[in-house]
């Protein structure tokens, strides 16, 4: 093998934002991701609602007036 054309592949540490960190190798280095097995609701089993920009409030305001109004 030639010296260096391959990138250094070392150990990396994964980090979730829930908290959750292991370690693993790659070219990259450390890793920072939102959602991991851990955490991910088709391995844990539990439905997390993830609310990006008050879409579920919006819709909950949106079908308790219609269901007020009947």
């Amino acid at each position: 093998m030639k010296k260096g054309t391959h990138p250094k592949y070392d150990v990396a540490t994964i980090s979730c934002a829930c908290g959750n960190t292991f370690q693993t190798r790659s070219t990259v280095g450390d890793i920072h991701v939102d959602i991991c097995s851990n955490c991910h609701p088709f391995f844990t089993g539990k439905q997390k609602l993830v609310d990006s920009a008050g879409r579920v409030e919006k819709f909950m305001r949106k079908y308790q007036k219609a269901e007020n109004s009947n």
